[in-house]
């Protein structure tokens, strides 16, 4: 049986404005991609925050359509924005280094937005919302200091179905929450194509580790699933520090 997803938005709308109390803020900043994880974020702290929501917009070399879908949900749910082009920062920064590996070249550009998520943050008292779901945060696939580095998680307990299907019933676009998912990190990326699994099949593999119930799942992409996780886990730790 799955989830009250109408109970679980309730509970993630109280949770976003007790944290933010707790914390002494005056609100919150969250990151638009244009993707549904953000939007549902988004569309949560604007409940439970009212104008004290800022939507930070940041293309980088990004597919146009992106920052189109991010302005499409900012104005749907009444969310101040703030766009900043960081293309020619990526670029410039780019120069001073040394030639790298795709990877490490494309995850500058989450840790860029981060930087920048946080000079707003400061700037106004507020946190930064981070949008990673279940499948993002327990498979590691997220940049560490990227989109990673935030105060506060609301749908990371969220599988990807119901991110979808939490994301339709507050009225995000239909052609934000069905297109395919990517982190942006280069033309043509998507994160099934990387990963090599559907998030239908990672929401599966998931469900069937966190019930116990695993007899229905092939061996293989169970044990690819569990290498993720357990490769992935100084992601989600604090650093190690060596006692004395």
């Amino acid at each position: 049986m799955g989830r009250d997803l109408k109970a679980s938005k309730e509970k993630i709308i109280l949770w976003l404005r007790g944290k933010v109390k707790e914390a002494g803020a005056s609100g919150a900043v969250v990151g638009l991609s244009g993707g549904v994880d953000s939007s549902l974020v988004a569309a949560l702290a604007k409940q439970a925050l009212g104008d004290n929501v800022l939507g930070v917009i940041m293309p980088c070399e990004s597919d146009e359509n992106d920052a189109r879908h991010a302005k499409e949900v900012a104005k749907k749910f009444g969310i101040k924005t703030e766009v900043v082009d960081l293309s020619s920062t990526y670029r410039t920064f780019m120069k001073s280094l040394p030639e790298g590996i795709r990877i490490a070249q494309a995850n500058i550009k989450p840790r860029l937005r981060m930087a920048t998520l946080y000079y707003f943050a400061n700037s106004k008292n507020y946190v930064v919302l981070g949008t990673d779901n279940r499948v993002e945060l327990m498979l590691g696939y997220f940049t560490k200091y990227g989109d990673g580095g935030v105060d506060l998680l609301p749908i990371a307990d969220l599988y990807k179905g119901e991110i979808r299907d939490m994301a339709r019933m507050l009225g995000v676009p239909s052609g934000v929450i069905d297109k395919p998912p990517s982190a942006g990190l280069w033309s043509g990326q998507t994160d099934e194509g990387e990963i090599g699994m559907t998030y239908d099949e990672m929401d599966t593999i998931l469900r069937a580790m966190d019930s116990g119930k695993t007899s229905g799942i092939g061996q293989e992409s169970m044990l690819r699933i569990k290498k993720m996780i357990k490769n992935s886990e100084h992601k989600r730790v604090l650093p190690q520090i060596c006692r004395l």
